[in-house]
C-alpha cells in the first residue's frame, strides 16, 4: 500500500477527531459562559456573545456527527444539519449518547432564526433556551466524543 493509499485510509478517523477538538474548545466556552453568571446578569452585549458561541458549537457539533457517519461508512446523500441529524436518530448513534433528537432540531431551527432575528424578546427566551435545553444536549455530544476518542485510541 502506497503512502497516500495509507492517508487517505486514515483521513476520516482523524477528520471527526480534529473537528471534535474544535467542538470541544468551543463547547467549554460556550458552558463557561452559561455557568458564570445568572442570565439576568449578563447584559446584551454578553448575550449576543452567547448565542455567537451557542451558533459555532451547534455548526461543530452537527458537523462532527457528519464525519462520525461517515467513518462508519454510512452513506449520506445530502450533508445538511437536518438529514444528518435524522440519519444519527435512525441509526441509534444519539440513542447510544442519550440525545433527544427533536431538541437537537429544534437547535437547527433557533440557531437559523437567531442568525436573521432583530426581535429582542425572542432572543432573550433563545439565550435561556441554550442555557436550560441546549447545552445539556450538546454535553452529551460532548461526553459521547470524549468517550469515542478514548475507546479509538485504547
Amino acid at each position: 500500500m502506497s503512502q497516500d493509499q495509507s492517508v487517505k485510509q486514515q483521513a476520516p478517523d482523524i477528520r471527526w477527531k480534529q473537528r471534535f477538538q474544535n467542538f470541544r474548545r468551543a463547547f467549554e466556552l460556550l458552558r463557561e459562559a452559561l455557568e458564570s453568571k445568572n442570565l439576568d446578569e449578563y447584559s446584551d452585549l454578553e448575550q449576543e456573545g452567547i448565542v455567537q458561541r451557542f451558533e459555532y458549537t451547534f455548526e461543530l457539533g452537527w458537523k462532527i456527527f457528519k464525519d462520525y457517519l461517515e467513518f462508519n461508512d454510512i452513506p449520506l446523500t445530502v450533508a445538511t444539519p437536518r438529514h444528518v441529524i435524522k440519519e444519527c436518530a435512525a441509526t441509534n448513534i444519539f440513542g447510544e449518547a442519550g440525545i433527544v433528537p427533536e431538541i437537537f432540531l429544534d437547535m437547527m431551527l433557533a440557531r437559523n432564526i437567531l442568525s436573521h432575528t432583530y426581535d429582542f424578546e425572542y432572543f432573550r427566551q433563545s439565550v435561556a433556551k441554550i442555557k436550560e435545553q441546549y447545552l445539556p444536549e450538546l454535553e452529551k455530544a460532548y461526553h459521547y466524543f470524549l468517550e469515542k476518542e478514548a475507546t479509538d485510541d485504547a
